[in-house]
């Protein structure tokens, strides 16, 4: 049966939608955190943003300030992304894995005023990066902090209890009393004086050169991108979906809550991935539906305790990140009940869905390809030569064109140029078909980014800094292909005269000094690196190199002799 869209594009900011939920069903449940013991229903949830909004005011925050928001899926997390939402500020979302290096330049190049952040995960202390870069939290009360470095930032917000907590810092408990010195009416001027084309969404995501851009979202792109989706898993108000997914990435942030905000579907909250803890949570809460990249989904089904658990209740979700092995997929329908899963295929600069399977979609159908176009998005493959379009079935760059199209990127107006063409088609730098059905497939990128497990990795960013490493001359990062993450990241270094560093001593250096998912897994020395006769270094022929040295030939399908 062919899908038909049940919605046409809406304007309706982040803020009506919370409201208009609240008017209909007060008391369904909105956002659960077992881990918490938090229960809100949407009209509880809507009166919580509103004075967690009335907070932020009193503090300075105004339309148009950059928010930025460092933190796990906690309560707050929500809290804090639709609070802003109703000021019209700008939520700037930070990788829970980002380390001081990594946050300098985030916290500079988005000009953020405020910082609301948890103390550290899993031995990642966040205080004692922030405090690195702002020493003047030690000693100076909140009102008064100021670091040339970071001249717009003028708030560090911690949530949750820390010994370690600054005197410069706020509690974000605070802001409950601080709400009570500005009236409710405030907020009510600033939800109505809301324009659904504005930004209210600020994602960092990197290119083949330079470091992160922030791709400036608006509510129309977010609330109707997540419209779609849901349509297409066919989400209401009885459906409950579990987000473990990161909040900071659009996964969590888009597939996951605004596909619940236009659909009135609760929203189950976990701080992170931890299978046996997941399987629990689905059964206490009667999820029927679950996101997850494919490893996630293996981890549930390869635990020792998966058959203790009852799943009966799960219908659908999204699995994205990487290709699913068909193995993965029958299991999944199969054994978790999630017959109606979803796969879906875009990137944070189209908000960031733009293609998306079918409930209703053969199994093999939603393996082999990433679906068809979603409503109102436009599609096609082109040759990234002549820029002209390719019969189906013709492998070239994919690019897209519509309402989901990101603003721009922050700041920076030729590389928003170099995205989005004069006539307003994204190019997504990857390559792919498009069948006779319609049904897109993706076979490779034009650019160089890695995808581990899920995770968008940008060569350029570990090679700017193993370049601080006093024993290497140059380097170039690629992909080599792993049979369980899809991509490892490689290292091809070439070592200064007379000085070389042991694999580990390299890897422990960057994991010491970036995220840790970015350290490579393997390091290829070197002594020259292959070239064009223009001198542009061959990434693809490093790539080769690498799966022969490394002897990856099962896990790139290349037969050995």
């Amino acid at each position: 049966m062919a899908f038909v869209p049940t919605h046409e594009l809406h304007d309706y900011t982040v803020a009506g939608l919370l409201r208009r939920n609240a008017e209909r069903l007060p008391d369904n449940d909105c956002v659960v955190a077992p881990e918490f013991g938090v229960r809100w229903s949407w009209q509880e949830f809507d009166r919580l943003t509103d004075v967690v909004a009335r907070g932020f005011y009193a503090m300075g925050i105004r339309k148009g300030d950059h928010v930025a928001i460092w933190a796990t899926n906690v309560p707050e997390w929500m809290l804090t992304m639709f609070a802003t939402a109703k000021l019209g500020a700008i939520l700037v979302t930070v990788n829970t894995n980002y380390k001081q290096f990594e946050l300098n330049y985030l916290l500079t190049q988005s000009d953020a005023k405020m910082l609301v952040m948890i103390p550290e995960v899993r031995g990642n202390d966040y205080i004692d990066h922030i405090t690195g870069l702002m020493p003047g939290l030690l000693t100076q009360d909140p009102d008064h902090v100021r670091e040339a470095k970071l001249p717009f930032l003028r708030h560090v917000v911690l949530i949750g209890q820390s010994e370690k907590k600054a005197r410069g810092m706020s509690s974000f408990d605070a802001l409950y009393a601080l709400a009570e010195t500005v009236p409710q009416s405030v907020v009510e001027e600033h939800i109505a004086g809301l324009d659904t084309h504005e930004v209210i969404n600020m994602q960092y995501t990197s290119g083949t050169t330079g470091f992160p851009k922030g791709v400036m979202l608006t509510h129309h792109n977010i609330t109707n991108n997540g419209q779609f989706m849901g349509d297409c898993m066919k989400l209401t108000d009885a459906d409950r979906l579990m987000i473990v997914v990161p909040l900071f990435h659009c996964f969590g942030c888009v597939l996951g809550v605004m596909s619940c905000l236009t659909h009135a579907s609760t929203m189950v909250l976990m701080t992170r991935y931890q299978p046996e803890q997941e399987m629990a949570y689905l059964e206490q809460e009667r999820c029927t539906a679950v996101h997850g990249v494919p490893t996630m989904f293996i981890g549930m089904l390869e635990h020792p305790s998966f058959d203790r658990f009852d799943f009966s209740h799960l219908r659908t979700g999204i699995m994205a990140g990487s290709p699913c092995p068909i193995k993965t997929m029958r299991d999944v329908t199969s054994k978790m009940h999630l017959s109606e899963l979803t796969i879906t295929y875009g990137q944070t600069e189209c908000s960031p869905g733009m293609t998306m399977s079918r409930t209703d979609d053969p199994l093999e159908l939603r393996v082999s390809t990433v679906g068809k176009l979603l409503p109102f998005a436009e599609g096609k493959i082109i040759s990234p030569e002549t820029g002209e379009e390719l019969p189906r079935g013709i492998p070239g760059e994919i690019i897209t064109r519509g309402y989901h199209v990101m603003k721009g990127y922050y700041k920076m107006p030729e590389a928003t140029k170099a995205a989005v063409d004069e006539a307003g088609w994204l190019h997504t730098g990857d390559i792919g078909t498009m069948d006779e059905d319609g049904n897109f497939r993706i076979t490779g990128r034009l650019k160089d980014m890695i995808i581990r497990g899920g995770e968008n990795i940008y060569p350029r960013e570990i090679e700017e800094f193993m370049y601080t490493h006093p024993a290497i001359r140059d380097v170039q990062v690629v992909g080599v292909p792993d049979e369980k993450y899809g991509e490892e990241v490689c290292a091809c270094v070439i070592f200064k005269e007379g000085q070389c560093a042991p694999d580990e001593a390299l890897i422990e250096f960057v994991r010491a000094g970036l995220s840790r998912y970015k350290a490579p897994r393997y390091i290829l020395p070197l002594t020259e690196f292959p070239m064009t006769a223009s001198g542009k270094i061959q990434k693809y022929i490093l790539r080769e190199l690498g799966v022969q040295r490394l002897g990856l030939q099962k896990a790139a399908n290349i037969e050995t002799a």
